[in-house]
């Protein structure tokens, strides 16, 4: 057998032998790790159950609550919001950082050339005594390829590109929970902002009462039919009423400016004209706990990230393995052009290189034991995501049905403290009792006007705050308090609304 036949033979044999060696990867496959998720939730009538569906759009959540102002702040916020075009790069980020670990699976292959005309020094060192040197000018033309390969004989490649796709999997998850807080966080500015339109129109019309009633009080005073004291008092009540329209406008403006904020928007060039509309909030579909666990885009990044995590312990262990590297190049090489591609002109190698690491002081089982440590880091915020994940809900869900029973009490609030102001009025005036009476019966129906149109914007946000611990949307499914056979469909997908991927 020839010399060169025989090397390749040799090479061909190690590869094969390497090959087989790299049927397993070193390090512990990725498994879920399990979380005490209990069956239920503690729900009072009349919630429903939903049907969850991991895969299902989770949709503009927001077109449920029927506000076309929020709808245009929403389309406007995921067009432009800075935040979530940074979650959009780092998406692709990751995505192209996978891409170059995938490389690493298949071999490297480059091309080489080149063109040289020197000369030999006829006084260099000698290499044979009987051969005397000889001074010589000559061409060098060159044409090469070469490739590297290697034998992912541990499994480092692929745990890394585990480790990639999981990365990439994690920021696709970020992604759609800055869309999640995005919309949401605008939501609750909008909510806050409309509560505090109506709180502030409760205490001007409040405003505009006193000073009428202040004006009877003078006018009476002036008649001689009150003591000044009747007058002193209306008036303390109506400035202590003017000081709040400043604080509710500061409030105003601050959520105004949030609002501008997440939407992209200059706060200074930004405004919102007051809105008095009745704020109702939408049905919204309950599923089971472990439902919040498939749709919440956070407890999916958590996920994502303990399975990288995992993989970069079978990265670290590789280490203790030996790299094999798969060297073959080949090539032309002649002193005149012409004569480049003549099989004379022919050359070749073919090689294995392996090393293995016999000392370290410890450097790899510390990387080992750090990635350990990181693995077990991943899962206790796992877990703590999980865990925040059912108090959110639970939170939600009871705060929207105790909301609900206070919001329908206040109602009933107002009526009664409009009744107590007309019944003091009319006492006042027939001489039944004292002022004192009807300012006391002022205060108390502005205190549950405000407090109504405040309970009315908390439950508007607790809503948001119950689509945010669920995930979004769900589409097709019956609502809460809904019949049986109402079903909703979610408007058009969340992705045709972005624009954006």
């Amino acid at each position: 057998m020839r010399p060169w036949k025989r090397a390749a033979t040799q090479a061909a044999g190690a590869a094969l032998v390497a090959t087989l060696f790299a049927g397993c990867a070193v390090g512990p496959d990725y498994h879920k790790p399990p979380v005490d998720v209990p069956v239920s939730w503690k729900p009072e009538q009349p919630w429903r159950q939903g049907e969850p569906s991991d895969a299902a759009d989770k949709g503009p959540w927001w077109l449920r609550f029927g506000d076309d102002k929020l709808n245009d702040l929403e389309t406007t916020a995921l067009a432009h919001s800075p935040t979530l075009d940074q979650a959009i790069a780092r998406l692709t980020q990751a995505r192209a950082s996978l891409a170059g670990t995938e490389a690493a699976l298949y071999p490297q292959v480059g091309a080489t050339t080149h063109a040289n005309r020197f000369k030999i020094s006829g006084n260099r060192p000698l290499t044979n005594y009987a051969v005397p040197n000889v001074e010589t000018v000559q061409n060098d033309f060159g044409l090469g390829l070469t490739a590297s390969y290697e034998v992912d004989l541990a499994g480092r490649v692929r745990r890394s590109v585990e480790g990639a796709t999981a990365t990439a999997a994690q920021s696709a998850a970020d992604l759609e929970n800055t869309r999640l807080l995005l919309t949401t966080d605008l939501a609750t500015a909008y909510f806050n902002l409309r509560a505090t339109d109506i709180e502030l129109d409760v205490v001007m019309r409040s405003i505009g009462l006193q000073r009428r009633a202040l004006q009877f009080v003078t006018d009476r005073h002036d008649l001689g039919a009150v003591s000044g004291l009747d007058v002193a008092q209306q008036q303390a009540l109506l400035d202590n009423t003017l000081t709040q329209v400043d604080v509710l406008n500061k409030q105003r403006a601050q959520y105004e400016h949030a609002i501008a904020t997440l939407i992209g928007t200059p706060a200074p060039s930004f405004s919102i004209a007051a809105d008095l509309k009745p704020l109702k909030r939408p049905d919204l579909p309950l599923g089971v706990p472990s439902d919040a666990l498939e749709r919440r885009p956070d407890v999916a990044s958590a996920e994502r990230a303990m399975a990288a995590a995992n993989a970069q312990i079978g990265v670290a262990t590789a280490a203790f393995y030996p790299s094999v590297l798969l060297l073959p190049n080949g090539g032309f090489d002649s002193a005149s052009l012409s004569n480049l591609f003549n099989a004379q002109s022919v050359l070749w190698s073919i090689g294995v290189s392996a090393t293995q690491t016999i000392f370290d002081g410890g450097r790899i089982k510390a990387n080992v034991n750090f990635a350990r440590a990181g693995y077990d880091v991943s899962v206790d915020s796992y877990r703590k995501v999980v865990l925040n994940a059912m108090q959110e809900a639970e939170d939600g869900i009871t705060g929207v049905a105790s909301l609900d029973r206070a919001s329908a009490e206040s109602v009933t609030a107002v009526a009664s403290a409009q009744r107590v102001l007309d019944m003091s009025i009319a006492r006042y005036e027939g001489g039944a009792s004292i002022y004192l009476d009807v300012i006391t019966a002022q205060q108390a129906l502005l205190n549950v006007e405000r407090q109504d149109a405040q309970l009315r914007g908390q439950l508007l946000v607790t809503s948001v705050f119950l689509v945010k611990a669920l995930g979004g949307d769900w589409c097709g499914v019956t609502p809460m308090g809904a019949a049986a056979d109402a079903r909703t469909d979610c408007p058009a997908p969340l992705r045709q609304v972005v624009g954006k991927n």
